[in-house]
């Protein structure tokens, strides 16, 4: 298995989610596995959120990431598709008040969930020269795929995650498919998969990879 690392140095990472709690559940590890390197600043955005669940979120992000920026929107919940142009003209305003952007970890494509799956379509037309890698999160909908990138966690890294949501959501604990089986059974799975203890998973429709000149025509 061929492992692809992303650069060390400095690192600007956005993350998108349509409510408060798909960033934590999506890539929450990710998010904790970046805070391990040095000058990686993290903005998030969430587009709907009653005041309750950004409360949550907000915490939960600041324990995950450290130091993150967060903006939560007020769009209707469940209801993104018939607001598409408020969503897209929302996302265009980030990027420019972010600015370059190098990692965008967003909703998947093709997610059963219509406010995660267009989020997920709209990230790669507002950031097309950062990589954007799809998180997953697991439903009733049973969407699950096979995703084509890995980023491998330690055990504590995972159960930390784990912990986290249970402390910072509190208005989710009483949902049938809230538990610490299956948030840790994903992870398990993911990181067998890649030949790790726990992992989260992403999918990515264009990754350029760079193996020799930075430019055309340029010798090595």
């Amino acid at each position: 298995m061929l492992g692809l690392r992303i650069p060390d140095g400095p690192l600007s990472v956005l993350c998108l989610g349509a409510h408060p709690d798909d960033i934590e559940i999506g890539c929450g590890g990710t998010l904790l596995h970046l805070g391990s390197r040095p000058e990686t600043a993290v903005t998030a955005v969430v587009a709907t959120g009653q005041a309750k669940r950004v409360a949550e979120s907000r915490a939960a992000l600041a324990a995950l990431a450290p130091g993150v920026v967060a903006h939560f929107g007020d769009l209707p919940d469940g209801r993104l598709p018939a607001v598409w142009g408020e969503v897209k003209e929302g996302l265009e305003q980030r990027a420019t008040e972010v600015g370059d952007i190098d990692l965008v970890l967003a909703p998947r494509v093709d997610d059963a969930h219509q406010d995660h799956r267009l989020l997920g379509r709209l990230a790669p037309t507002v950031w097309r020269d950062a990589l954007v890698l799809h998180y997953e999160i697991p439903k009733w909908d049973g969407d699950l795929g096979g995703p084509s990138h890995y980023v491998a966690l330690t055990d504590e890294q995972a159960h930390r995650k784990v912990a986290l949501l249970n402390k910072h959501f509190p208005s989710q604990l009483s949902r049938d498919w809230w538990d610490d089986e299956m948030f840790l059974g994903l992870m398990r799975l993911r990181g067998m998969e890649c030949r790790s203890r726990y992992a989260e998973a992403f999918f990515a429709t264009k990754v350029r990879v760079d193996v020799g000149p930075s430019e055309p025509g340029e010798q090595p």
